[in-house]
Order: C-alpha cells, then structure tokens, then sequence
C-alpha cells in the first residue's frame, strides 16, 4: 500500500524531516512548516550520540525502543547519504566510559555485567588499557569499560543532508514559516495556516522539539506535557586523533568529530527557555574535561552553544495520534532526539500509513491521563 492525500509536518529538525522524508519515500505528498533554517534548534545543538547502553537508561521500555533505533542507524545513514549526497559521519566505533576512583570502577564493572548479561559486548579496561585505549586521558584514571556498537553522529551534517535528501524525494519545505497554527474542527485536523496561507492536510504532524505544546490552534486536550531542558556545550580546536572515540568522564562527555573539533557536553539544567550561555556552564564542562584529561588545557575554545530538550513528566517521547483525528504528536525526546530519529520516523509513517496504534501505546499522550498526569503545558515560551 502507498500512501496518498497531504501531510503537514511542523517543524524540521532532525524528527519532522526524517519524518517527512519516510513518508514521502511511501508515496505521502509532504509539506514541512519551519519557522528558521531546517536542522537548526536541538537538532543542531546537540552532540550526537548514539549510545542507549552508556546511558544507564531505567526504563525497560524506552532502553528497547533507543536500541532498536540505534541498530536503524546504518541503514537510515546509508540512505540518506545516496540520496542527498552528504556524509554525516557515522562513527559506531564504541563508547569508552572512565572511571577515576574506586567506587565509580566498582559501578562500572557492574554496568558490564548488565550489560554483558543482555547480550550488549563490552569490555572492563584496567589503568594501563584505559590509557591504551585513550591516550589523551590524565594518568590518574582507574579504568573503564569500552561498550561496543554505540557511537556517534555529526548531528549537524545529519540536518544539512535529510534537508537535501527531503527535497529530493519531492518535500516541500517552507521556510520562514510565520504565525504557524494548527486548524481543528470538533472531530479531526484540517490543516496548517501560516504567513503563506492555509494548506490543508489529512495529517498534521506536530514535531516542534520543546515548543510543541505552545503551537497555536492545539486543541487543550492534545498539548503535550513539555518542559524545555536547558544544555550548554562548547567545542574545542583538537589535533586529528587526539581523542579516538566518544568519552564519558564523570560530569561530561567528550565527543571527536572528524574536522578537528572536540565537543563537550552537556549541562542539564531546567531554566525556562532561556538559551544564554553561561560563565557556570562553561566552567562545570571546561572542569570535567580538564580534570579527565588535563591536556586539553592548551586547546583553544572555538565554539560555545545551547539548546533546549524537549522533556516530558516521565521522560518518553509523546508519540502518535491524538484525541482529535488526523492529529499526530512526534516530540518530547528529551536528552535522545538524535538517537530515536530513525525509528521515530518509522513509527509515525507506519501509523498514517496503516493506522498501526498498538506499537505506539507505551509513546501515546494519553497515557497521562492513565496516570493521573496534568496535561496542561509544562511550560511556555
């Protein structure tokens, strides 16, 4: 079955053109309603990272869902790449994890264990094979695991080639889209209006990051509960090779990119949709990568950012249909809007596909009503 009829999709970092890019490989006439640049906001603000064992994540269900996006990645990539003839740097050369006392070694040996026991490979590195594995590291290391299979992305050369990619495919994206607003009867969504005028749509899909839930025209019953979570990251001028793969040291994490920057990452701090940079911010990630890795000192800082993750009260993503028809809801991808973009896409152009509500139950805003949660906005620009 192809797909038939328009679909508006607000907003276009990383989710909204993977979505839209997914839907107009099925046969879906696709517009996307972007305010800025395509790939701009969390989509570019972010590091990359792949990485849903490193991450410790306690919740069962969204662990399953980033791994099976994480294994998505190679062949989305691939895609990706053939259509819009743009490298986005794809590293899933493993993760290494460091430790510098004895009681963070204990957490991550048991880390491995857990991991190892769930079928995830990965190695525990003593002092001299930390050090082997990353050089860069200062001598006072005590070890830490190498956790295989997770990596990284160039986020923003991600954004540049699904923008081509979508354009290609026959996307409409409308750029400097103003005013933008959801049009809802009683019963279904009828469109988007902006500064260009009314499109109508069959679906309307909402994919705003952290401003999703002040989109105009949401109906009250279909505003997801978001509340934007700050992260400042800055980047630094490394020799090539200096550090080999993605490094997590206690209080940040250090991400190589292939043209000469180290990224160093990320705060977490709930300040409202304020995106300054800040002395604090700087210092606390400026900290932890030079107390890791001392040597870094001498490197000159190029580049300092923030953006704003879209959070929910339970820390999923709000995926899938609404209480009004034809209404979809892509956001709340908090701290893993990069690594789920893949399987996201999937899972949205599978429901307006083939109406596929099942596999969506754990993502659906409803189950804040289940659970008693406010479904009012969390917070507003």
């Amino acid at each position: 079955m192809r797909l038939s009829g328009d679909v508006a999709i607000i907003g276009a970092g990383l989710i909204g053109l993977a979505v839209a890019h997914e839907l107009a490989r099925r046969g879906a006439t696709v517009r996307v309603f972007e305010r800025d640049l395509p790939g701009r906001a969390a989509s570019w603000a972010g590091a990359g990272m792949l990485a849903p064992y490193t991450e410790r994540m306690n919740d069962d269900a969204l662990a399953r869902l980033c791994a099976q996006s994480l294994a998505l990645y190679p062949g989305f990539v691939a895609d990706i790449e053939a259509t819009s003839g743009v490298g986005v740097h794809l590293h899933l050369d493993g993760i290494v994890n460091a430790a510098f006392d004895d009681v963070r070694m204990d957490e991550l040996r048991r880390d491995a264990e857990r991991l190892r026991a769930n079928g995830v490979a990965c190695d525990v590195l003593d002092r001299s094979g930390a050090m082997l594995a990353e050089p860069s590291l200062g001598r006072h290391v005590f070890g830490a695991i190498a956790v295989e299979g997770e990596g990284a992305v160039d986020n923003r050369r991600l954004g540049r080639a699904l923008t081509a990619a979508c354009e290609s495919a026959g996307v409409a994206i409308v750029r400097d889209a103003r005013d933008v607003a959801v049009e809802c009867d009683a019963r279904r969504v009828l469109g988007v209006r902006s500064n260009w005028g009314f499109a109508g749509a069959s679906h309307v899909v909402v994919a705003a990051g952290a401003w999703s839930a002040s989109l105009p025209g949401l109906p009250v019953a279909c505003e997801p509960p978001l509340e934007p979570i700050k992260g400042q990251m800055l980047a630094l001028a490394m020799p090539r090779g200096f550090l080999k793969r993605t490094t997590w040291v206690p209080g940040a994490y250090l991400v190589p990119r292939d043209d000469g920057r180290l990224l160093v990452g990320a705060t977490v701090e709930r300040a409202g949709f304020d995106q300054r940079v800040t002395a604090d911010g700087v210092r606390s990630l400026l900290d932890a990568a030079l107390d890791a890795a001392p040597a870094l000192g001498d490197f000159a800082v190029t580049e300092t950012w923030a953006g704003l993750r879209p959070g929910t009260p339970d820390e999923r993503p709000i995926l899938g249909p609404t209480s009004v028809d034809g209404l979809i809801l892509a956001t709340g991808h908090y701290r893993n809007g990069i690594l789920l973009t893949p399987v996201t896409a999937r899972l949205i152009a599978d429901f307006v596909e083939r109406g596929d509500r099942a596999v969506l139950e754990p993502w659906l805003l409803a189950r804040f009503e289940k659970e008693g949660a406010a479904t009012k906005r969390m917070s507003k620009p």
